[in-house]
């Protein structure tokens, strides 16, 4: 199986710092800091990066499942919401949100609310994430004309 990488790096204290992460692929590249991260300064920051993966992850293995039921989605948009709060332990992803639309001719509502659901579990990001509690998924299907 494959190996992906990326990468940081961090100049400074947690406050005052700054670094950049950038994609073993290249395909990113971005700066983050603790306002970027905790508040809403400008840049990246790990829980962002998290989401996009957890959004194409999903998307991905909700088009898997689909295509063995002999559905073919002409569209899924999938966005991924991460919450960071704060815990006891300290700064936790404490609920993600799935909220995912569809296009998939030829599927009803239960159908593609069934697949959702089992891709939210399966999916490889969504299993990485397993100690996240709480991941709400939000399901609407395109009606088809």
């Amino acid at each position: 199986m494959a190996v992906r990488q990326s990468e940081a790096e961090w100049k400074g204290s947690l406050k005052e710092g700054n670094g950049r992460m950038r994609l073993g692929s290249g395909a990113f590249e971005g700066a983050y800091s603790f306002t970027s991260r905790f508040e809403s300064g400008t840049g990246t920051n790990p829980e962002e990066l998290i989401a996009a993966a957890h959004a194409g992850c999903f998307s991905m293995a909700l088009s898997a499942g689909l295509g063995r039921a002999g559905l073919t989605p002409t569209r899924l948009q999938t966005v991924a919401k991460v919450h960071l709060g704060a815990t006891d332990a300290g700064p936790t992803i404490t609920q993600i949100d799935l909220i995912v639309e569809g296009d998939v001719p030829g599927a009803d509502a239960a159908t593609f609310q069934q697949h959702a659901e089992t891709a939210k579990k399966t999916c490889v990001v969504s299993r990485a994430l397993a100690g996240v509690s709480n991941v709400t998924l939000e399901v609407k299907l395109k009606e088809s004309v």
